[in-house]
């Protein structure tokens, strides 16, 4: 059999290499072009050009964090149910959760475990309590009925601690370190759907409804562990700092004199209009719009529990919030007070007739060669 030789040139494994590296380029440029950074960018160079003054360094987006987790956590009274006899509770369905609550394990548990634990004892506590009562075992019974009432004051901070104050929700707060190019474009509703699910579980514990299912309680606190909160701020931080950028220019501009007069429309009044429609227009507001909207999604449900929880939210975390608010709301206009700037440098222009395209050629009428 004739064997095939192989002509001269790029080995196979080195073309797979440099294949593969081309691809990796041309997805680089992509997710480069599409991605906010290069939008406002882009914006931002048009506008230099347009105005004749310098494009500005866009300050970094400073977003204050949460707080130590000590700071976020309370502490709950312990009880007398840590030196109950646990024998005496024999008969009593309720004996086996004081006797989680009370092993190593149990004292060790994740506040949401504590919570389910607390949850089950409210549950089954009024049985046995009454139980222990037949029995003529009244100092038993008050025991445990003082547990009960203690624990029904502690249900809100317990709820918190679980929840709001939990680790899940600090991730949900979470800034990325690589900021994902297509958001808010990749989220979806299962965070918002967990978020609510958790406070319509709190509202009935509250209310004296103390069944839990505990694997779906987990389950809906890993959901919102994986919540964009952090990402919100981080990406309309970004946002906010990028148009107070092109704020700057047109105040640079405007502190010239008018870009027009009551009479007259220079070439660069229309030239800027064709840049506002195209980069920032048709760039920059659509993303806007997905950001405000799902701003208003995401802390619907986080502000509903906060005002559940009120009187439970300890003084770090009122502080914090109240902090965090001002600066969302703030952030959240960013895209408002550009557009006012906007009108601002075209007043008093008179009205656009034949405006010229991006690259400052008059527009002919139509059909003219």
């Amino acid at each position: 059999m004739r064997r095939r030789t192989r002509k001269p040139g790029t080995p196979a494994p080195a073309r797979g290499r440099m294949l593969l590296a081309g691809l990796v380029a041309i997805a680089l440029a992509a997710c480069t072009a599409d991605s906010p950074d290069a939008a406002f960018e882009r914006y931002l160079a048009r506008l230099s050009r347009t105005l004749a003054v310098a494009s500005p360094d866009i300050a970094g987006p400073a977003v204050a964090g949460m707080p130590p987790p000590r700071e976020l956590h309370r502490a709950l009274a312990a009880g007398s149910l840590d030196t109950l006899d646990f024998l005496a509770l024999s008969g009593c369905e309720v004996q086996i959760t004081i006797g989680k609550r009370n092993s190593s394990l149990g004292r060790m548990a994740r506040d949401s475990q504590r919570l389910l634990l607390e949850l089950e004892y409210l549950q089954l506590a009024p049985a046995c309590i009454a139980y222990q009562r037949g029995r003529g075992e009244t100092a038993l019974a008050n025991t445990l009925e003082q547990a009960w009432l203690q624990k029904r004051r502690q249900l809100p901070a317990a709820i918190y601690n679980a929840t709001l104050g939990s680790s899940e929700y600090r991730e949900f707060w979470q800034q990325p370190a690589f900021p994902a190019a297509d958001y808010p474009a990749n989220t979806g509703s299962a965070v918002i759907a967990s978020l609510e699910m958790i406070n319509h579980h709190a509202r009935r514990w509250l209310a004296g409804d103390f069944s839990a299912d505990n694997l779906e309680f987990e389950l809906l606190l890993g959901e919102a562990a994986t919540g964009d909160g952090g990402a919100l701020l981080q990406a309309l931080a970004a946002q906010s700092a990028a148009l107070a950028a092109a704020n700057r220019m047109l105040a640079q501009r405007m502190a010239r004199g008018p870009l027009c007069s009551a009479s007259i429309r220079p070439v660069a009044a229309d030239i800027l209009a064709n840049v506002i429609r195209k980069f920032f227009i048709g760039d920059i507001q659509p993303r806007a719009a997905a950001l405000n909207r799902r701003y208003h999604e995401l802390l619907l449900p986080i502000e509903a529990l906060e005002q559940l929880l009120g009187d439970a939210l300890p003084p770090a975390y009122v502080v914090w919030a109240g902090q965090r608010d001002a600066r969302l709301s703030e952030l959240a206009l960013a895209p408002r007070r550009h557009v006012e700037s906007l009108q601002s440098i075209q007043q008093p222009c008179p009205p656009n007739k034949g405006a010229p395209d991006d690259s400052g050629a008059p527009r002919r009428p139509a059909g003219a060669l």
